[in-house]
């Protein structure tokens, strides 16, 4: 069985690369470090370009913000191309969404989208050609998150699917209690048409679709927001908002990261929506919260919590064939906080089974976030 290469972005200054050997002769599957390369400060979030997966490109959370490139190999050693660093126009870019020809970046403490022209050849970025939208900000709203929602603050970039009758870009604002809703305009640049509005306090983190419906999760309140979609002027329906947690409310700083519904497929045909939960104090660590679909899409049912042993756990991404393995690590740090494991699908994905971990002494150091699979 092939071996797998797998990025991580993390909050050091430095994009790692893993191997994932899932049948190694004579023993179970492991995971390894091979290699790393300096980017600089945070580089959190790591994309592909969509035609050439060699070329990396990820944004360092520093208060000027940059967008790197990294170019890799087969062997999934990489090189920074250090002429093509530029500008993310503004604070700490969180998110990053590469398209054919630019990179949609979500500044988090700038309160701004950005963009940046790019090919696949050098010179690889236009930086002189940056385009950025302040995002619109209603201060004073009573019932905010004041430590955490004073400002506009886009955590994700991500195409609307459902939307087939036009490119349309949805950016969550965990700072304002909405997701945004965007259009391109005749001048070529992003505009917003619309918004969605979540509970006040709530701070809607990231967004994923399955079926005709959308799915928020809300980070300060760690509640999963669902919303119909419908041909017609008022297109989107809040239908319900469920708690991530099997006991809720859930306990004070813990927050909604991520969440993930793989596509369907021969050895996966049910869909599942997979949710971590960052900082429970539980001894056993954070959560995957794993919910079911089968009584309709708009009504997701908790039906398993897999207990990761990690602290702060952000990232994880499904990856190899029918994505049939979860990669998720811990970005905290000290005894019981950082890792990186690997999960393998069980049950038909209504489960979650350990099959691989870095070495403790090696992923506790990387404070993870992000993760590509190559």
């Amino acid at each position: 069985m092939a071996t797998y290469k797998i990025l991580v972005g993390s909050y050091t200054d430095s994009i790692y690369t893993l191997e994932f050997d899932p049948a190694p002769p004579g023993g179970g599957p492991t995971l390894k470090l091979l290699s790393q390369v300096d980017v600089g400060h945070h580089p959190s979030w790591i994309e592909a370009h969509p035609s050439d997966g060699s070329l990396i490109f990820t944004g360092l959370e520093q208060a000027d913000g940059q967008i790197v490139l990294v170019k890799y190999n087969k062997d999934g050693k990489g090189h920074k191309i250090d002429e093509t660093t530029c500008a993310s126009g503004g604070a700490d870019p969180c998110t990053l969404l590469v398209t054919e020809d630019e990179v949609i970046v979500g500044n988090y403490s700038g309160g701004t989208l950005a963009t940046v022209p790019i090919s696949t050849s050098p010179p690889y970025t236009r930086p002189a050609e940056l385009w950025k939208l302040a995002l619109p900000f209603e201060a004073g709203k009573p019932g905010r998150d004041l430590s955490r929602q004073e400002a506009s603050h886009p955590h994700q970039t991500v195409f609307n699917p459902l939307n087939t009758t036009e490119k349309e870009l949805l950016v969550p604002d965990l700072g304002s209690d909405k997701v945004w809703q965007l259009t391109k305009g005749s001048d070529g640049h992003w505009a917003i048409r619309d918004f969605i509005s979540t509970e006040t306090g709530s701070g809607p983190r990231h967004v994923a679709t399955h079926g005709n419906t959308l799915y928020i999760l809300l980070e300060l309140t760690s509640e999963l927001a669902v919303y119909k979609f419908h041909s017609g002027p008022q297109h989107l329906t809040h239908l319900t908002t469920l708690s991530t947690l099997k006991e809720s409310p859930a306990p004070s700083k813990m927050y909604a990261a991520e969440i993930l519904i793989p596509k369907p497929n021969r050895s996966f045909p049910t869909a599942y929506i997979y949710i971590s939960n960052r900082e429970d104090p539980h001894p056993e660590g954070d959560t995957i919260a794993i919910f079911s679909v089968e009584k309709g899409e708009e009504r997701p049912e908790l039906v398993s919590e897999v207990r990761t042993g990690l602290r702060h756990v952000r990232g994880m991404v499904f990856g190899g064939e029918d994505d049939k393995w979860l990669v998720v690590g811990g970005a905290g740090s000290g005894v019981g906080g950082g890792g990186i494991k690997i999960y393998e699908r069980v049950e038909g994905g209504r489960g979650l089974r350990q099959i691989a971990e870095l070495d403790n002494a090696v992923g506790s150091k990387l404070n993870a976030t992000a993760f590509l699979w190559l």
